[in-house]
C-alpha cells in the first residue's frame, strides 16, 4: 500500500505510488474545487498570486508535473497518461466535479479532459495554450539537447521564452527563480513531456468540447501567442478569447493581477452544472459572482513541505519589484460571434466519446515515419517524390514503416540501433544522417550511437565504419548544440 505525506494543505505522493500527482489545496473544504495546472518546467509556486483571491471562493487544488517541484520522478510519456493520473488524484480527494485552469501543458491535460472527461469538467480556461503546440520536431530536438546536455541550456533559455524583456529586466529575482526552477527538474520526466507535446495535436476534434472555456494569452507570448489562442476559440463552440497585454508565456506571472481577475470572471459566470441524468453526479451551484478585486499584495511564501527524496523543496514566486504601469486590457469576443468573451451557451449533455477507427497500414506507417524521421524530413522526401517515384513512396511507406516498424518485438531506440549499423554497413550515408537523428530523437546517447559503429566496424570493415563516424558525428554536433 502506497500513502500520501499530508499536512492542511500539502500533499507529496509516495514514489511508488506512480498513477497520482503531487498536490496542494488551498481554500475552504466544502468550496467548488477549482484545479489549476503548471506550465512545463515550472512548479505549482507558478500559480501562487493567484491564490489569495481564488481561494476566497473555490478550494484551489494545484499540482506538480511529474519530476517538477521535487515531485516524484516517475514520467509520463502523454498527456492523455498526465490527464489520467490528475484524474486518479482527485478520485483520491473525492473530488468528481471541478473547474480548470491550465497553463501551457497545464492547458493540453484540460483539453484532454474536456475531450475524454466532459462531465468531471464545470468549467475550463486553457492559458497559454495550442490545439496543437509548435512541431513535434522542435519538441522531440528539446529531447536530444536534454538528454545530452542535461537541463542547464533549458534553464538559461527559459526566461526568453516566459516573460517579455523588459520584465526580465525588471526582475532579476523572479528570472533567477525561473532558470532554478528549470535546473531542478528531473532531466528524463522533462524529455517524457516534451514527448508528450509532440504528440499531441487535437485540432480536429476541438469541434467536440462542450465545456464553457476561456482561451487566455499574453499579448507577447512566443511559444504559444495569440495565434495559437484564436485557432482555439474558432474551434470550440463558444469559447471566449482574452488577450492580456505586458505579457508573455507565463502570463500568470508576469501579469498576476489581469490574469487573476479573468479567472474569478471566467469561473465565477460560467460554472456548467452537472447533468443530473444517469451519472449519479450531484448538480454543483455555480458560485456566487465576486466583487472587484484590491491590488495583489505579493505572495507570502508557503512553508516548504518534506520531500520524498533529498531535494530542496522549490522556491515560491520571489516578490515583485515595483512595476511599470501596464496598459488596461479588455477580453474579446469569440470568434466569428458578436457576443461579449464571457456570454456562452451552456451545452444540454456532455459529449460523447467517439471511437477512432484502426488506420491502415499506410495511415500507421506515415504516422511511425513522420514520429521517427520528423516532419521536416518526410516533409521534404515527399514533396521531392514525382509520379515516377510515388508507388515506391507508398510501397516503403505501407510495409518498412506500417508494417515492420510498427511490430512490437523490438522497442524504438532497438530498431533505431539496428538501422544504423545496416545503412553503415551498406554505405549509404545519406539515409544514415537522417537516421542518427531519429536515433537521437528515439533515445539513444551519443555514446550508444558510437558504440553501435564501433561494433559494426568489427563485422562490417573499417571502411564502413569511419565514413559512418564521420557523417554521425557531423549529425550529432549539429543536433545536441544547444541553440540561441
Amino acid at each position: 500500500m502506497c500513502n500520501f505525506v499530508r499536512d492542511e494543505r500539502v500533499s507529496r505522493v509516495s514514489e511508488t505510488l506512480t498513477n497520482t500527482l503531487q498536490y496542494r489545496s488551498d481554500g475552504p473544504k466544502d468550496a467548488p474545487v477549482l484545479v489549476v495546472g503548471p506550465s512545463l518546467g515550472t512548479t505549482w509556486h507558478m500559480w501562487d498570486r493567484q491564490i489569495p483571491e481564488l481561494a476566497k471562493t473555490w478550494r484551489v487544488v494545484r499540482f506538480d508535473l511529474p519530476g517538477h517541484g521535487g515531485a516524484p520522478a516517475s514520467p509520463a510519456h502523454s498527456v492523455a497518461e498526465l490527464a489520467d493520473r490528475l484524474i486518479a488524484t482527485l478520485d483520491g480527494l473525492g473530488v468528481q466535479r471541478f473547474g480548470y485552469a491550465g497553463c501551457s501543458i497545464g492547458g493540453a491535460i484540460g483539453a484532454d479532459l474536456a475531450l475524454r472527461h466532459p462531465h468531471r469538467l464545470a468549467s475550463l480556461a486553457l492559458v497559454a495554450a495550442a490545439p496543437r503546440f509548435g512541431t513535434a520536431d522542435e519538441y522531440r530536438q528539446r529531447g536530444v539537447i536534454v538528454r545530452t546536455n542535461g537541463m542547464d541550456p533549458m534553464a538559461r533559455s527559459a526566461p526568453e521564452r516566459w516573460f517579455t524583456p523588459a520584465y526580465a529586466a525588471a526582475q532579476p529575482a523572479i528570472v533567477e527563480w525561473a532558470v532554478q526552477m528549470v535546473r531542478t527538474t528531473d532531466p528524463a520526466c522533462y524529455i517524457a513531456a516534451c514527448e508528450a507535446l509532440a504528440a499531441f495535436d487535437v485540432r480536429a476534434e476541438l469541434g467536440r468540447i462542450t465545456v464553457p472555456t476561456l482561451a487566455l494569452v499574453g499579448a507577447e507570448d512566443r511559444v504559444t501567442g495569440p495565434g495559437d489562442a484564436r485557432t482555439l476559440v474558432a474551434g470550440i463552440p463558444g469559447a471566449g478569447l482574452a488577450v492580456v497585454p505586458g505579457a508573455a508565456h507565463l502570463a500568470p506571472v508576469e501579469q498576476p493581477g489581469a490574469v487573476t481577475d479573468l479567472l474569478v470572471r471566467h469561473f465565477s459566470t460560467a460554472w456548467q452544472p452537472a447533468p443530473d441524468s444517469t451519472t449519479g453526479l450531484t448538480a454543483m451551484p455555480a458560485p456566487a459572482p465576486v466583487t472587484p478585486m484590491a491590488p495583489h499584495a505579493p505572495a507570502t511564501p508557503m512553508a516548504p513541505h518534506a520531500p520524498a527524496t533529498p531535494v530542496a523543496p522549490p522556491a515560491p514566486v520571489p516578490p515583485l519589484a515595483p512595476p511599470a504601469p501596464s496598459a488596461p486590457f479588455a477580453p474579446e469576443a469569440p470568434a466569428e460571434t458578436a457576443a461579449p468573451a464571457l456570454d456562452r451557451r451552456a451545452p444540454d449533455q456532455p459529449a460523447e466519446v467517439e471511437p477512432h477507427a484502426v488506420p491502415d497500414a499506410y495511415e500507421r506507417g506515415m504516422k511511425i515515419r513522420r514520429e521517427v524521421l520528423g516532419d521536416a524530413h518526410v516533409d521534404a522526401e515527399t514533396a521531392g517524390t514525382d509520379a515516377f517515384g510515388r508507388d515506391f513512396d507508398e510501397l516503403t511507406t505501407r510495409h518498412a514503416w506500417g508494417e515492420v516498424w510498427a511490430r512490437e518485438g523490438l522497442d524504438r531506440r532497438t530498431r533505431a540501433a539496428v538501422a544504423l549499423a545496416a545503412l553503415a554497413s551498406g554505405g549509404h550515408l545519406d539515409e544514415l544522417a537522417s537516421h542518427t537523428r531519429a536515433a537521437l530523437r528515439a533515445g539513444l546517447t551519443p555514446d550508444e550511437i558510437k558504440e553501435v559503429l564501433l561494433q559494426t566496424g568489427v563485422y562490417c570493415g573499417a571502411p564502413a565504419a569511419s565514413a559512418a563516424f564521420r557523417v554521425a558525428g557531423a549529425v550529432i554536433r549539429e543536433e545536441t548544440t544547444p541553440r540561441g
